[in-house]
């Protein structure tokens, strides 16, 4: 991709003192005549570049305009380097990891030290979820609607939209674009997208709001929940809901307070603590997990 091209070249203009056009093509991949055209965007966008020709000539940033490395420190170089070593781990092109060589290339000074920081933003699905990222990117770069069959609690259906933002948050994948049959914005999980498909048909973009990825604003509280807890399963609600809560009680249970979103969600929640968990309110949750007990009664 051109914009990525152009960063790149910018990375090593910032890092060397010179390069040749031909030392570019080379490590970009492209041809002369592609790094000439390059180089006039980058005037164009205001970057002031300058070359000379003859033994020693070469394509330079003007002495005055030069970025000062220690702006970007070692461990700065680092942290951009795991951020995109993390992408890769969701790509099916290893497109981040080839970046990512580009950006280190020449610059062993400017980047020094082991990683520090791994991130691996994969899961169970990686081999289903690459795919889909990928094509979703295409479809945002070229500004073309997407199809797709999709599973949702209220039944599931065909949707068509147009995709702006691919979202990484609470451990999954989502697609946030415009719904076509709902006329507005909506956030779609990739696991729950089947026959993902970029049509021929492209949109104009239209003015999109940055998607507000709050919990309270995505997940709602709704129902406000009071339970008693046995302390094996302490683990499970520090890292679900964070320490506070719960109150350690004197005989060892703790007492759990949440708002959750929906009564479905919370029920299927609740009974995978089977009996290390007791609800105290609401009543309606009690009464539906005594008859969820009762029916798995009848069915063993």
């Amino acid at each position: 991709m051109k914009i990525d091209r152009l960063i790149g070249i910018l990375s090593v203009l910032l890092q060397e003192e010179k390069v040749t056009a031909p030392e570019l093509a080379e490590k970009f991949e492209v041809s002369r005549r592609t790094i000439n055209r390059d180089i006039e965007d980058l005037c164009k966008a205001g970057i002031p570049l300058c070359t000379s020709q003859g033994a020693g000539g070469g394509i330079s940033i003007m002495d005055g305009y030069r970025m000062d490395r220690t702006l970007l420190s070692s461990k700065d170089m680092r942290m951009i380097l795991a951020g995109l070593r993390s992408l890769d781990s969701v790509s099916g092109s290893h497109y981040y990891g080839q970046l990512m060589e580009k950006i280190k290339s020449g610059s062993s000074d400017f980047v020094s030290g082991r990683d520090s920081i791994l991130i691996d933003l994969s899961s169970w699905y990686k081999e289903t979820i690459a795919p889909k990222i990928e094509l979703i990117q295409d479809a945002v770069e070229e500004r073309k609607l997407v199809t797709f069959h999709y599973y949702a609690p209220g039944g599931d259906g065909m949707r068509e939209i147009e995709p702006y933002y691919l979202v990484f948050k609470w451990s999954s994948w989502y697609v946030w674009g415009w719904c076509t049959a709902r006329k507005d914005f909506r956030m779609f999980k990739l696991n729950r997208m089947e026959e993902l498909l970029k049509t021929k048909e492209g949109f104009t973009p239209r003015q999109v709001p940055v998607p507000d990825l709050r919990t309270e604003k995505i997940f709602p509280g709704q129902i406000r929940v009071k339970a008693v807890f046995t302390k094996d399963v302490k683990w499970r609600l520090v890292e679900e809901f964070g320490i506070n809560c719960f109150t350690e009680r004197e005989d060892g249970t703790l007492l759990f307070t949440a708002d959750y979103t929906d009564k479905e969600s919370l029920l299927g929640w609740l009974l995978t603590f089977g009996d290390e968990a007791k609800v105290l309110e609401p009543l309606e949750v009690r009464d539906e997990l005594l008859r969820i007990a009762q029916d798995i009664v009848k069915s063993y």
